[in-house]
């Protein structure tokens, strides 16, 4: 069923509400203005019956101001009663401060989290209902114990889910397996896979989505099924890379990684995309696209839904003059610093459209299942490419 019509078919579930946070403004600003611009101009009246359907903006004011010993509290400016509420935040902001006796105190990632509690605590129970998009899931690389640790993530989602909330949207999880600490609670992994093949398409003029001009890579094992998914909706062979580690040591950690070793059929002479779900540290993506170019592959292009740069970008800067790596797209579900969007080898992937489309169809109590299946709308994609480029 076309979008519209399957909003119009279903009464909203509340009013809607949107709360950015801090970290998530930028997001919560273009959201919003997707919002507006739909929802103006529906024209159906049962949906416009409705108490604030249509509205300047669905952003509801919060703030979470510190005292000057760095304790914090939440406060909202606008009633949440009875609202559908959808609260984003960005647990990767990083470029964010507070005062703390006064010396700037830049924010991590648990004090977003706690910022985010603090808003859910203010609501006090009065919104109708309470859905949190986390794009970045807090802990979710500490998903699984091995050995004496901690299980924060499982933590994370079961407290959110004690303080009254229903559904946790998240993207691309580390392990999408932790939803099994909330069995009885809403929690979605989306993939950003079709807008990783709309961005590559429309940043790259001369591509060849074939198998035998194109590969996808994983770059580790734990990233198989999300290159076996992309593999198979373009119709291209996958090969994977698998990290050979000491296990005498740790470092930082962790075993330290020997070398990456691959698996998969021959690559001369054609493009490869790596896909994987975050760039941290970037050294394992240098290291993977290395190997790749060594192999004779002809460009490499490098898709994840995080960009962290924890070390900067002088590396991807000297892989890209040294050409080992073509091209990276990460998405703005995080921060990105100015430095980042200025980069000759950098695409940046849009993702507030599919957001506002995925907080457009929950508030109106609609199934988001098609949604989140973006077989379809890959294949079009793809095939208008080939129509403009190769007359095919």
């Amino acid at each position: 069923m076309p979008r519209d019509e399957r909003h119009i078919a279903t009464i909203p579930y509340g009013k809607l509400g949107i709360i950015p946070l801090k970290s998530c403004t930028a997001m919560g600003d273009k959201v919003d203005k997707y919002l507006v611009d739909w929802r103006e101009k529906r024209d159906n009246e049962t949906v416009l019956s409705v108490a604030g359907y249509k509205k300047d903006s669905y952003i509801l004011n919060a703030k979470t101001p510190r005292f000057g010993s760095g304790e914090g509290k939440g406060t909202l400016s606008d009633s949440v009663r009875g609202h559908d509420l959808y609260i984003m935040v960005d647990v990767a902001n990083y470029s964010l401060t507070y005062s703390l006796n006064g010396v700037p105190n830049r924010m991590s990632p648990d004090d977003h989290y706690a910022d985010l509690k603090r808003v859910i605590m203010a609501a006090g129970g009065k919104a109708r209902r309470i859905s949190v998009i986390m794009p970045f899931l807090y802990e979710s690389r500490q998903h699984k114990r091995t050995g004496r640790e901690s299980l924060d993530c499982a933590f994370m989602l079961q407290e959110l889910t004690n303080m009254g909330v229903d559904n946790i949207i998240t993207f691309d999880a580390h392990d999408p397996r932790v939803q099994n600490a909330i069995p009885l609670k809403g929690f979605e992994s989306v993939s950003c896979t079709y807008q990783f093949v709309k961005y590559l398409l429309l940043g790259v003029d001369d591509l060849h989505i074939d198998s035998d001009h194109m590969m996808v890579i994983s770059p580790d094992e734990g990233g198989m099924g999300r290159a076996v998914y992309l593999a198979n909706l373009l119709g291209l062979d996958m090969g994977m890379f698998y990290k050979r580690r000491d296990y005498t040591k740790i470092v930082d950690g962790r075993n330290p990684i020997v070398a990456h070793e691959f698996l998969g059929t021959n690559v001369e002479g054609k493009d490869v995309i790596i896909i994987d779900d975050m760039i941290s540290s970037g050294d394992s993506m240098i290291d993977v696209a290395s190997e790749l170019k060594r192999r004779k592959a002809r460009r490499v292009f490098c898709a994840t839904t995080f960009g962290l740069f924890t070390n900067g970008f002088k590396k991807f800067d000297e892989a890209y003059e040294k050409g080992i790596i073509d091209k990276i797209l990460t998405t703005n579900l995080i921060y990105q610093p100015e430095e980042l969007l200025s980069k000759p080898w950098y695409i940046n992937v849009d993702m507030s459209k599919y957001m506002a489309l995925i907080i457009d169809t929950l508030n109106h109590d609609s199934s988001i299942s098609n949604l989140l299946n973006p077989v379809e709308r890959i294949q079009n994609r793809v095939r208008e490419y080939n129509e403009l480029h190769y007359g095919k």
